[in-house]
Parts: C-alpha cells; structure tokens; sequence
C-alpha cells in the first residue's frame, strides 16, 4: 500500500523514509532544496502527483529530518496530522528550541559538564532550525482514533521514547498486520531516547528511556508482521527487532550499573561509556547516561541526590 521514498537529509543517519499513498505523504523529510527535489521528483514519477495533489500530511514525531517540508505541502495545499503533543512542538518549533535550551543547560551543568560547554551544547541544534519551519496541524490525531488513506483504514497509536510523542498507524495489507512506525523501531540502530524537558516549568522532568522500554514491550506482544521504519528497510521480523533493542538496552543499563563506584556524576557516566566525545555528540550521550541511570533508579538498584550543586548517584547494595 505505502510507497517508501527515501529523502535526502544533512544529517547523519542519512536518508529518512516518507511514504506515499493515494495522496497521503507521511513524514516529508526536512525543508532543504535537496530533500524537496528528491521528494516532488518521487511523486510525479512514481505516483503522478505533483505537490498541489497532495492533500494529506501525517507527521509521526516532531524531529526536524521528518517533518521539515510539512510547511511546504500544507502552502501547496495540503491538511497536517500530528498528535496533539506533535502539534505543540512543530506549531513553534523555534520557540521549543529556546525552552529546552534553558532547561538543558542548567541540566547538563547539574550533571557535571562546565558551565561553558553546557551552553555550546545545547545551542548547537540551532542550526536545525532551518530545516523545520514551524508549521500549523490542522487536525490532531490521537490515540486510538483513525484516518482512512487510499480507501484503508489506519488506527493511531501514541507512545513515547525516541520522540516526545511518537504515532504509530496500525493496518491491514496484502494479509498482513502492518504498522508506519517512524523512529520507535529502525533495524540495524537502537534508536536514542532522547532527554526531554518538563511540559512545564516547576514539573518533573520526563523518564523517556524507562517509558521507552515499556512501550517496546507492549509492542513486542501485539501480532504485527511487518514494520515500515523512519529510516532504512523494512522490518519482517517485528519480534525478533524488537527483542534486540530491549536486550541492548538491558546490557548498556547494567554497563551504567558497573560504572557505579560511589556517588557518581552523569557526566562521570559518560565517559565511562564513550569517553571523551566531541560537543556535537555530547546531547544523545548524555540521554543515554542520563536514561539507564533513570532506568535503574525506577528499578530501585541507585539512589539520587544533589552534592554541592551537582546531581550524584550511588548503587543501592
């Protein structure tokens, strides 16, 4: 049913998949001339479609590489689906950018790193911007709700762990049991939860990687086929993918666990696991220090406190 076209992008993961159907497009790839040439060539040669026929998009999660050229298509013509969470995020994604880098920078210094380097870290996404003008949803999908493309019916799932919000959409095809699931599960890489802000300011700072690890669970236990992934070839073997992401995770968490030798720091994690990275690597570092330290914390094996303004963990003998 969906074709996958894969879109140029800067980034380093390399091409994102957009799927087309009928003149629904999900996840258009990021707003650059490269990935708009790359797509609008696909549509007329592929599908005949030229970007005023499009009259749907649907946006599985809110990272730049998937939902940049959203506003190109809805200029053209084209109605916006997102969750309502997704929606929040693309509709000022600017102003998303400078929350999370207040948060971030205070964070990351709690965790360890310099004052100086928290502030380059955290400011480097800004060159993201270009490539994911903000954009209006018209309508926000939420879960358990559906949307009807090409004449099948696709039934919303909203999680949570690569992404703030994550949609999966669950349909039946050629006699299987299929679902579009963005980054939530991609073959061949452990997708990165990544840290997350408050909703608010003064609320709890989200858990994506324990939260993360549920929904792969949930998922690995539901008669799926066939996955069609943000990135890369499809997934025949939905169980056994999933399987390898959760023991993955599960030898990295008690690889943190190893690290532990009395109060220990996030950045002291960190380097443990990686060494010493440069500043372009230290966001996703630190969400993975950061998410199996949460990880073991909710599994009651460490202890958090605060030490002379620094966050610290011990394990719990």
């Amino acid at each position: 049913m969906f074709r996958r076209v894969a879109v140029p992008t800067p980034f380093q993961i390399g091409a994102v998949n957009a799927y087309v159907a009928g003149r629904t497009v999900v996840d258009p790839g990021p707003d650059s001339e490269e990935a708009w040439s790359g797509l609008v060539a696909t549509l007329e040669d592929e599908a005949g479609l030229h970007p005023t026929d499009v009259e749907r998009v649907i946006i599985t999660h809110p990272h730049p590489d998937h939902f940049g050229l959203a506003a190109r298509l809805r200029e053209a013509g084209a109605t916006v689906l997102a969750t309502p969470k997704t929606a929040e995020i693309v509709g000022d994604f600017e102003g998303n950018f400078e929350y999370e880098r207040g948060f971030f920078t205070d964070f990351f210094t709690r965790c360890g790193l310099g004052r100086d380097t928290a502030e380059t870290v955290t400011g480097l996404p800004e060159a993201f911007l270009h490539y994911a003008p903000s954009v209006e949803t018209d309508r926000t999908i939420a879960d358990g709700e559906t949307v009807t493309v090409d004449g099948v019916t696709l039934t919303a799932e909203e999680t949570v762990g690569h992404a703030a919000s994550e949609l999966l959409l669950r349909y039946d095809a050629e006699g299987e049991h299929r679902a579009l699931v963005g980054d939530h599960v991609l073959p061949g890489i452990t997708p990165n939860p990544l840290l997350q802000p408050p909703p608010a300011d003064g609320a709890d700072r989200p858990r994506p990687l324990p939260a993360y690890n549920e929904s792969l669970d949930r998922l690995a236990g539901e008669p799926l086929d066939r996955l069609l992934p943000g990135h890369r070839d499809e997934i025949a073997d939905p169980p056994g993918r999933i399987a390898a992401i959760r023991e993955a995770h599960e030898d990295r968490t008690d690889e943190v666990a190893s690290l532990l030798e009395g109060p220990t720091t996030p950045l002291e994690i960190m380097e443990g696991l990686f060494g010493d990275l440069p500043a372009t690597e230290v966001f996703s570092g630190m969400s993975e220090a950061v998410g199996h330290l949460d990880v073991l914390e909710a599994r009651d094996r460490v202890t958090r406190r605060e030490q002379g303004g620094l966050l610290v963990y011990e394990r719990v003998e």
